[in-house]
């Protein structure tokens, strides 16, 4: 027995009832006369077809909204990171400089250490600062004379006798001044 579309018809399908068997013959009578497959439609009786086209079978208007919801989906999918990145490496410029300044500091501090290592700086330093003496030295200090300060005029009193509320109130009105 063939194998194909002719071998279908004379093959009974199971759980098919009459009825269904000869609406089945009725279709393939009409479109074999017709020249047509069966199962097909005729263009006269199938509905228009929409000017819609490209993917999806969407129009225009539904593909660039469609577009735009995909853009702004992955512009927020990139941005979240990006700000992360931008700040992180902002955050790493500071510590950097942080870490160049602290880097100064401790070659001074150093150099700073080195200096009072030697015996005879410290003890300029003890004399200077602290003001240390050997023993057996007589210290002096040299008090340089300066011009007198006057003092300073006595402020004027501004009681004129008036509670303190309408001296408050003058100052409000400006009766007072």
């Amino acid at each position: 027995m063939p194998v194909g579309r002719a071998s279908e018809p004379r093959r009974r399908r199971q759980g098919d009832t009459p009825a269904q068997r000869r609406a089945e013959r009725a279709r393939r009578k009409t479109g074999a006369t017709s020249g047509k497959r069966p199962g097909r439609q005729s263009s006269s009786r199938s509905r228009p077809r929409s000017s819609t086209g490209g993917a999806f079978k969407l129009s225009s208007t539904r593909r660039a909204a469609g577009l735009a919801m995909l853009f702004c989906v992955m512009a927020l999918s990139v941005s979240v990171p990006l700000r992360t990145y931008l700040s992180q490496r902002a955050e790493l410029e500071a510590q950097d400089q942080q870490r160049a300044a602290l880097a100064q500091q401790v070659s001074e501090l150093e150099k700073r250490k080195e200096e009072l290592s030697d015996p005879a700086q410290l003890e300029a330093e003890a004399r200077a600062r602290l003001g240390y003496v050997r023993p057996g030295e007589t210290p002096y200090i040299v008090e340089v004379p300066t011009a007198p300060v006057a003092p300073p005029p006595p402020a004027e009193s501004a009681d004129d006798g008036l509670p303190w509320y309408e001296e408050l109130w003058n100052s409000v009105t400006g009766k007072g001044s």
